[in-house]
This record gives C-alpha cells, sequence and structure tokens, in this order.
C-alpha cells in the first residue's frame, strides 16, 4: 500500500477527527486528499481534551447571533462614509513610537487588556497603513537606521545613526564630514519657530531618540569611553550626550525626559540613586546644561519633582535613572513609583511645557522597553510597556485637538514573537495553548519566539523544556524560543501606522519607514519639502 493511502486510512480510523473522512471511500479520490491535507491545517477542537476548555466561555453570548456582527458592520461602514478629511495645517505633532512593536505585540496587548475584541487607543484613530522596516544594508533593522529614517527621511546603514549610508558601522572618521549628517524633523520644526522635545523611557541616548539630534558611525557611542573603547579618539568625535548637551539640534530641544545619567558624568561624580557613571573626561554634562545661561530651565531626576514643576519652566531635562527606566511592572514591585515617572506622566509634562510656545511644537515619545521585554523573551513585560504606551497616546489626544494637533502612532521594527496554536476564545495570553497537544507529548505556550537567549532556562541542548515544569507568572517570566542565539533578535516584518488629526489620511498603505518625517512636516509645513 502506498504511504499516502496508509496515512489517509489511519486519520479514517481515527475518532479524533469526528468520522469526517468517513466517506472517504477511494483513498486516492480527490475528496480524500483534500480532507487528508485540511484537516492538520486545521484541526477539530474535539482533538484535544474537552476538560481543559469545557468550563470557558467561547466568545460572549451576543456574538453568536448573526444580527450581532451585521449591525457592527453596519456601523463600521457608515463610521467609514460619514467621516470628513481634516486639511488643517498642523500646529502641534506627536509622534509615537513603541520600540519592537511588531503587530503579534498589539494583539497581545488587545487580549491582556480585557480580550481580543479591544482596541488600543490608537486603534481608534482613523487612519492607519503599514511601515517597511528594512536598512540599507539589512533586511532586519535596528533601532538607529529606523529612527535615521523616520526623523530624517533618509535610509542609512545598520546600527549607525543620523548619517547616510556612506557611513560604514564604526568608522572613526566618515560621520565628522557634514556632508554625510541628516537633518530631523525636529530640527525642521525648531527652525520654522516651534519647539520640540524628545520622551523616552529607555537611555536620552540611545538609538531612538538620538537619531533625532546626533551623528555617529556606532549607535553605542553614548558617551566618551564608549568610543574610546571602540578604538576611535573621543576628542575628534563627539559623543552622542555631548551632542544632546551642546550639539546644533540637541541644545535647542525644549524638553528631554528619559534615563540615562550615567553617559552625562565622568565616573567620579556621584549620582543622586547611587547608580554608575561612564564618562571618563571628567565632565558633568548636567550642570553645563543648567549653566549655560538659559532662564527657566529645571532639571529633575524623580517622579515627585516632574510632578510639582514651577509653572514657569520653559526648558526641561530631567533623567531618571542612571541607565534605562525601569520596567513599569519592575517599579511597581520595587515600590519605586516616588521616583520613576510613567510614560503617561512624561508625556503630560512634555506637553505643559511644550505648548507654552505659541506657534506649536513637536514632540517624540518612545516606549523603549517594549523592544527590551522581547530581547529578553519577557512577553509580559513587554505588554505591560505596551499598554503603557497606550495610556500615554490617549492622554495626548485628551489633550490636545484633533483640529490642530497631528498624533502618529508606529513603531520601529518587529521582533519573533508569534502567537499561536488555536487557543480557545479568552485563553489566558501568557498561558498555555489549551486544545492542541504537541506531538512530542507536552504543552506548549501560545506566546513563543523564534529565538533567544542561549542562557535562559527555556533552552536545552536536546529537545525542548516542558512548560508545565515553567513558571510563567511573574512579568519577568522568559518564555520559550527555537533558536539559542544571545538575545532574541528584531524581526523584519512591516510594522503599523496608526494617525489621528490633520493631514492624517496621509499616513495610509504601505509605504517606506522614512516618508513618515516627510509626511509630518507637509502636515505642520516645516522642512524643505513639499509644502501646504
Amino acid at each position: 500500500m502506498k504511504c499516502f493511502q496508509v496515512l489517509c486510512l489511519l486519520l479514517v480510523a481515527s475518532s479524533a477527527f469526528g468520522g469526517v473522512l468517513d466517506k472517504c471511500k477511494d483513498p486516492n479520490s480527490s475528496k480524500c486528499k483534500n480532507s487528508f491535507e485540511d484537516l492538520p491545517m486545521h484541526p477539530r477542537p474535539e482533538a484535544a481534551s474537552k476538560e481543559s476548555f469545557s468550563s470557558r466561555s467561547i466568545g460572549h453570548s451576543w456574538e453568536r447571533t448573526s444580527d450581532y456582527w451585521i449591525n457592527l458592520g453596519h456601523q463600521h461602514v457608515n463610521e467609514r462614509i460619514s467621516r470628513s478629511i481634516n486639511t488643517n495645517r498642523a500646529k502641534n505633532v506627536i509622534f509615537f513610537i513603541g520600540d519592537g512593536m511588531s503587530i503579534p505585540t498589539l494583539s497581545a496587548t488587545r487580549v491582556a487588556l480585557g480580550g481580543e475584541e479591544q482596541q488600543l487607543s490608537w486603534e481608534k484613530f482613523p487612519f492607519s497603513g503599514l511601515s517597511k522596516t528594512y536598512c540599507v544594508d539589512s533586511q532586519v533593522a535596528d533601532s538607529s537606521c529606523t529612527g535615521t529614517a523616520y526623523w530624517t527621511g533618509v535610509k542609512t546603514n545598520y546600527m549607525t545613526m543620523g548619517v547616510n549610508a556612506q557611513v560604514p558601522l564604526g568608522d572613526c572618521q566618515a560621520a565628522l564630514d557634514p556632508s554625510t549628517h541628516t537633518e530631523s524633523i525636529a530640527k525642521w520644526a525648531m527652525d520654522a519657530g516651534k519647539s520640540a522635545g524628545i520622551v523616552t523611557t529607555t537611555t536620552v541616548t540611545h538609538a531612538s531618540p538620538g537619531a533625532g539630534y546626533a551623528h555617529v558611525a556606532d549607535r553605542f557611542w553614548e558617551n566618551d569611553n564608549f568610543i574610546r573603547h571602540s578604538g576611535c579618539d573621543p576628542s575628534k568625535i563627539d559623543d552622542i550626550a555631548k551632542q544632546l548637551i551642546h550639539g546644533p539640534v540637541g541644545s535647542r530641544l525644549s524638553v528631554v525626559l528619559g534615563g540615562g545619567r550615567g553617559h552625562m558624568r565622568d565616573t567620579s561624580i556621584p549620582d543622586e540613586e547611587g547608580g554608575t557613571n561612564y564618562r571618563g573626561d571628567s565632565r558633568d554634562l548636567i550642570s553645563e546644561w543648567l549653566s549655560d545661561g538659559k532662564p527657566n530651565k529645571k532639571y529633575v531626576w524623580n517622579r515627585n519633582d516632574l510632578l510639582n514643576l514651577p509653572s514657569d519652566t520653559e526648558t526641561l531635562l530631567g533623567l531618571f535613572e542612571s541607565g534605562d527606566m525601569q520596567f513599569y511592572l519592575e517599579s511597581q514591585e520595587r515600590g519605586s513609583q516616588n521616583t520613576e515617572p510613567t510614560l503617561e506622566e512624561m508625556t503630560r509634562s512634555a506637553i505643559n511645557v511644550l505648548k507654552k510656545n505659541p506657534n506649536g511644537f513637536f514632540l517624540f515619545v518612545e516606549g523603549g522597553r517594549i523592544d527590551h521585554g522581547h530581547h529578553y523573551t519577557m512577553p509580559r513585560a513587554a505588554v505591560a510597556e505596551t499598554i503603557e504606551l497606550h495610556k500615554a497616546v490617549q492622554a495626548a489626544r485628551d489633550m490636545l485637538s484633533e483640529e490642530d494637533t497631528l498624533i502618529v502612532v508606529s513603531s520601529d521594527h518587529s521582533h519573533t514573537m508569534s502567537i499561536s496554536g488555536y487557543p480557545t476564545r479568552g485563553n489566558d495570553i501568557f498561558g498555555k495553548s489549551d486544545r492542541i497537544e504537541a506531538s512530542d507529548g507536552m504543552p506548549y505556550m501560545t506566546l513563543n519566539y523564534a529565538n533567544g537567549p542561549i542562557s535562559s532556562p527555556q533552552y536545552k541542548a536536546t529537545g525542548r523544556p516542558n512548560p508545565a515544569t515553567s513558571d510563567f507568572s511573574h512579568w519577568s517570566s522568559v518564555f520559550p524560543f527555537h533558536i539559542p542565539i544571545d538575545l532574541e533578535t528584531h524581526a523584519g516584518d512591516d510594522v503599523g501606522i496608526f494617525a489621528s488629526g490633520p493631514n492624517a489620511h496621509l499616513f495610509s498603505g504601505s509605504i517606506e519607514q522614512s516618508h513618515l518625517p516627510h509626511l509630518m512636516a507637509y502636515a505642520l509645513s516645516v522642512g524643505n519639502g513639499p509644502k501646504r
């Protein structure tokens, strides 16, 4: 008997498939072949133990009627056809980036918020599209080449920042040529008389915010010591922190909030919280920023001072950690809420300072630690950071009118996390897939990564760890992955774009990531590109 006939007969004999193949009388018939090929792709729930989901509610009761879905569809059509196009000139633009916020991250966050049918704040925006994230020399991007794309409108090489693709990674000389430098929308806005600011949960010298003001051949040149250790001369190359405080764009920013005190100060200078400093040039860039003679400046390092700023504050520097800010759930566990502001609180504070400029502003806000959660295969941390971004976007939309403020939400790149296994509707998104057992007889998680850190307890040299023996309930729990490497990598798939406000309709379709700042500049009527 041929191999295919044997497999088909085995499937016929199996009660797990509910007798679907009972009428497959001829193993060579097209009906039999089609049934055989399709069933493993779409297994029936009865193939799993009914005990695993017999007590679950599969969907809401109202979802079981046709009327519900038809009415919902009609409502959506009416909303679409009644939607007006806002062609006003934008006074303000706020650009939110969820670092590493892939489409599966959005889906998982919706479930964590309360159900598959939930909407994140930006998913309520009227216009959306997709962004292509590749670098000039890499199919899968890092945050510096993508940052250069969405800040300056120029795609560049992997791990370079604020320069074009003529600059090779780590080249000590190439980025010193001003002709390779790219200009950011922050510069365009400030040149037009508007204010500009940066908010992030990473260091303020990190790849995503840094691409808005710095020009370097290596994203890790955040301080002079890092340049020195790379084999280059920090007396000839300005590190990213120095470009933030003294550079032609960084020094003009009205708001800078995030982590990164350690890149500002020499190792000999005490940190407010006993953190680590990295500089080796005896400088204190925070003191230099405070003593530049500009009025109404304020430096803060804790949440209490941020939430109680003097009413006349016009320029604000807030650095809340020596390195990256804590994960939100980490700060809750540590009880450090008094020193660690949330992303929403930083966003509100930034808007309150920037809106004092009657000409308007450009604000960049990054949920930067979504990316870090994924790199460590900690989806609970990544999803919680996405929820914090969701809150910050909602706060910004509530504070500012859609008539004059464009808000754009996107991501720099994706990650390798996937959602799989046909789990029951309402199943714990951080739990085990409850319907289909793996061929090795062990359960598997709904969330998995394509690759991950070889040091993880989720790695075994042979076989795979049994998820039944692991605890996935803590915010820092690491989840399973397939390929062992140093850290989980980025992924190359497209990421979402969501827009609300003046000219939001322009942010639709599948577009190059580098088109984003040009579209925002058009909405603001700044820069050297097309004008309203």
